[in-house]
């Protein structure tokens, strides 16, 4: 917002606007729009879900809907994208973005998502990039660059530490403050900083007792004062609990419309002298800079390529493929080999996540229009329906005695709809069963299989050892099946990393124990101790290792410089020099991970951490010296005792590396500072598994633990939700109404997102379930549910 262009015009329109007039910009016009003040020509702006792609809602579609969307690219998700290790990409994927949101003359698309993976059970994993803070910030970087540079705004989101699906609208994420700012806002503030981010999205949950949305400390002592933050904060639609208190800590535009309700609760207040009409001002201000930005950006007659948009697409697919098990060289196959394709996913792929994110793709790649478009013969057999969970024994069999005599048999598997979802949470890690048994039944006819897997987050593979090949698709987006059959026949080389880690099994992940919390809040008990920083600290054996891919070339790491400092200053210049070198016979890109090992004195530590990477782009014995820079923060930790980072002395040790599991090159360094002291938890420095105590996290947080279930009772108030009620015969009859409604808004759905409907209706506080209902309930509704509970 330091754009000297509007301000005069904005000072103008300030004085000329009514207290209605800067009320009315609070909230939203409608689901997706912000008011309009005509007699100031200021005109309403078109925000749009995304972020791997435009959602735009058909203008025919009045109601709430994820079914009626405009057509456009689905690109891969960030579950996919992010294993590119490649910013570069990410800017081309949102300067893409970009274009198609000025074609619909949409103003913001909301993302990127860059919440922590905190667990693999998280059922919108899909939507976030990474378990590591470091990579998610630099990959949102390159897509907010990207989108922003061509006068489209983004939306970072969700701030902060909504890191599950299960009662998410309600929820208090209790974290401690280390924990909270190395890893859960820490990719937050690189993006912001780096990029500087038009609008950023506030969360639904709780953080340490206080609704994200009226939370000072996060929307204005760490965003706007720290950070340096300068553009609107928008609430996640429908997260607003108290207006008032949501303006004074620094929520900007509140969406969707709450039909002037919230507006005249601020207007009141202003009234009253409960808020400083200044305040107020200084968000009308804002939002005028962001409306004025806006209609200055529209474009009435944009365009773009379709084609070359579905082409970066698949290209962005290429580039994050990831290539898990290669044994025997079974890939690249060999075009003329006889080819068995197996699973439904090949010919009806899934490509995305379900939720908001949902795109109506331009168009969809398919296996025989693949093989037909490149001349080549196979056979296909269905093996599973994928609408389904039970074994069908004749599509295995048909399957089985297509693939047993076959060269290669390529398999497509992976999570379904009602698996994995925004608005609730996985269970377990499992495929479905009869994608597994399928995997197995072949398996017993002909070793040489490929499984390609479609999933949103790491799964359990119980027949790994009895196949030859993995590729891990994730959610490649509308090209992912010609990107993995490029793949596949060698006309890409893979150069996918994990952007997490693949645990052997459920109970072997850091946050087990205590995911997804109670019915009132969720807490963090293992701190910083979060995806490869747990695995490696209680040294577990994984499936796959953070930072892991194969290549069709191999390549050497040599010949590491890291400069001197003798002063902490000086850690500001650290200069990390090597070289790589592909020694194989094809081209090839090669991801080179920087990890620091700090010394662990007083202060709990991870073992390393990714501090760099870059992604090198070589030919067949090309050799190239990669610089790499680091600063005081990769060597730092947050002390909460001082509220700041501070480096603690001893031995450093950077490794460089293409896994946070194969460390090739190392180098230590002697860090000359002071030793800090803080009250020692024995269970956070040395643990096979993490296992806190009520004692040791109150004495990490620094503060007594509340009860995280608490049974509801009357009276009865807005931030219960239907959960809280089915008790009560007259909330049982509401909530049928509600799904009766529902029964309705979704009678033509095929992608099970009434399911996750259902959820959010059993969860949503009752404050919201007008807004979040589409209208099914009104708000007059609840106030009389309520009123009558509490009244008998």
């Amino acid at each position: 917002m330091n754009d000297n262009k509007y301000s005069q015009k904005i000072k103008e329109l300030i004085k000329e606007m009514t207290l209605e007039e800067k009320t009315s910009l609070l909230s939203g016009k409608d689901f997706w729009s912000t008011k309009e003040i005509i007699r100031l020509k200021i005109d309403s702006i078109y925000l749009t879900d995304g972020p791997h792609g435009v959602r735009k809602q058909s203008i025919e579609s009045k109601e709430l809907s994820l079914q009626k969307s405009v057509s456009s690219t689905c690109f891969p998700t960030a579950c996919c994208s992010a294993c590119s290790f490649d910013p570069n990409i990410m800017y081309e994927m949102g300067e893409a973005i970009s274009r198609e949101a000025k074609a619909n003359k949409v103003a913001v698309v909301l993302g990127p998502g860059i919440n922590i993976k905190r667990s693999p059970l998280c059922g919108r994993n899909f939507e976030y990039f990474s378990e590591d803070p470091y990579l998610a910030g630099k990959m949102a970087s390159g897509w907010i660059n990207g989108l922003e540079d061509n006068g489209i705004q983004s939306s970072l989101k969700h701030f902060a530490v909504n890191n599950q699906e299960t009662l998410r609208l309600i929820i208090d994420s209790v974290v401690d403050e280390r924990a909270l700012r190395e890893i859960y806002l820490y990719a937050f503030e690189i993006a912001v900083k780096e990029a500087r981010p038009s609008t950023i999205m506030c969360s639904y949950n709780s953080v340490n007792g206080v609704f994200a949305s009226e939370n000072k400390y996060l929307l204005t002592d760490i965003l706007r004062y720290e950070w340096g933050f300068d553009g609107i904060v928008i609430s996640d639609w429908g997260a607003v609990n108290d207006r008032v208190e949501a303006l004074k800590a620094g929520l900007d535009l509140q969406m969707p419309a709450t039909n002037g309700y919230d507006d005249k609760k601020v207007y009141d207040a202003v009234k009253e002298n409960i808020i400083d009409e200044k305040i107020l001002n200084k968000v009308v201000e804002r939002l005028l800079y962001f409306s004025l930005y806006s209609m200055d950006n529209i474009d009435d007659d944009f365009s773009y390529d379709k084609e070359e948009h579905h082409n970066i697409a698949r290209k962005i697919a290429e580039n994050s493929i990831v290539l898990l098990k290669n044994d025997d060289k079974i890939l690249p196959s060999k075009k003329e080999n006889t080819i068995a394709v197996i699973g439904e996913f090949a010919q009806k792929p899934r490509y995305q996540g379900n939720g908001s994110s949902l795109i109506n793709a331009y168009k969809i790649d398919t296996t025989e229009e693949y093989f037909k478009e490149n001349n080549l013969e196979f056979n296909y057999a269905k093996g599973y329906d994928s609408n389904s969970l039970e074994i069908d024994n004749a599509l295995v069999e048909e399957a089985v005695n297509i693939a047993k005599d076959k060269d290669i048999v390529i398999v497509f598997a992976g999570l379904i709809n009602s698996y994995e979802s925004e608005g609730f949470d996985r269970k377990h890690l499992n495929l479905p069963e009869n994608h597994n048994h399928l995997i197995e039944e072949i398996a017993k006819v002909n070793k040489n299989i490929v499984v390609v897997l479609s999933i949103g987050a790491p799964v359990l593979m119980p027949w790994i050892d009895k196949v030859k090949g993995v590729l891990n698709l994730y959610l490649a987006g509308e090209a992912a099946v010609s990107a993995a059959f490029n793949i596949i026949f060698g006309l890409v080389n893979p150069s996918g990393k994990l952007a997490e880690s693949f645990p052997l099994n459920l109970e072997d992940t850091p946050s087990y124990k205590y995911f997804p919390g109670g019915n009132k809040a969720v807490e963090y008990r293992e701190s910083i101790f979060v995806g490869y920083r747990y695995y490696d600290k209680a040294e577990k054996n994984v499936l796959f290792p953070f930072g892991f891919g194969l290549s069709y070339t191999t390549f050497e790491f040599s010949n590491l410089i890291v400069s001197d400092a003798n002063t902490i200053a000086g850690l500001d210049n650290i200069h990390v020099v090597f070289d790589v070198e592909n020694t194989g016979n094809v081209f090839g890109c090669e991801v080179a991970q920087i990890y620091v090992s700090a010394p662990e004195n007083n202060i709990f530590k991870a073992q390393k951490e990714l501090k760099a990477f870059i992604k090198v782009f070589l030919q067949p014995k090309e050799k190239k010296t990669i610089i790499l820079k680091l600063n005081k923060r990769s060597f730092s930790f947050y002390n909460s005792d001082t509220k700041q980072y501070e480096i603690e002395n001893g031995i450093y040790t950077i490794y460089i590396g293409n896994s946070s599991r194969n460390l090739l090159l190392s180098k230590s360094m002697e860090i000359h500072s002071i030793n800090y002291y803080q009250k020692k938890i024995d269970n956070y420095f040395n643990f096979n598994d993490i296992n806190i105590s009520d004692n040791e996290f109150e004495k990490l947080l620094g503060r007594k633990l509340k009860p995280i279930n608490i049974k509801a009772s009357k009276p009865y108030n807005l931030n219960n939700n239907m959960s809280d009620l089915l008790h009560e015969n007259l909330a049982k009859d509401f909530y049928n109404k509600l799904l009766s409604g529902l029964d309705n808004l979704f009678k033509d759905d095929k992608t099970d997102t009434k399911k996750m409907f259902e959820s959010m209706m059993l969860e949503t506080p009752l404050r919201s379930l007008s807004t979040m209902s589409g209208e099914i309930i009104t708000r007059e509704d609840i106030e009389t549910l309520i009123n009558t509970l509490n009244n008998n």
